[in-house]
């Protein structure tokens, strides 16, 4: 196993606890120590190695990473919206991935149809 898988699962463990602990005191930090670019970080640093810090390649995956946040934006309203219904844990996290889901295809589909990377 690579260090960056290792240091990803360490950290994950972390934002974990940290938002099961936080969230006793405050909801919105814990929301926010949940939302924090940790992943997208991490992927960063492992393609940066595997590119050798190539510009054009870094360029075009951190260009897919920031149009990727728009359906994980999406998840997170559904998710929110579901909760404003009444929805159990179940219903929000079905809602959330199937916006999610739907996001991403139409997401992809326009970015072969328009070139984008």
């Amino acid at each position: 196993m690579k260090s960056q898988d290792i240091l990803s699962v360490v950290i994950s463990v972390a934002i974990i606890i940290a938002v099961a602990i936080l969230q006793k005191q405050s909801k919105t930090i814990a929301a926010i120590v949940s939302t924090t670019p940790i992943r997208a970080a991490l992927a960063i640093w492992v393609v940066y190695s595997a590119v050798e810090g190539s510009k054009t390649e870094m360029v075009k995956f951190n260009e897919s990473v920031a149009l990727s946040l728009i359906p994980t934006f999406f998840f997170a309203v559904a998710a929110w919206l579901a909760a404003r219904a009444g929805l159990k844990i179940g219903g929000q996290l079905i809602a959330g991935y199937g916006t999610w889901a739907i996001g991403a295809m139409i997401l992809y589909s326009l970015r072969q149809v328009l070139g984008i990377a």
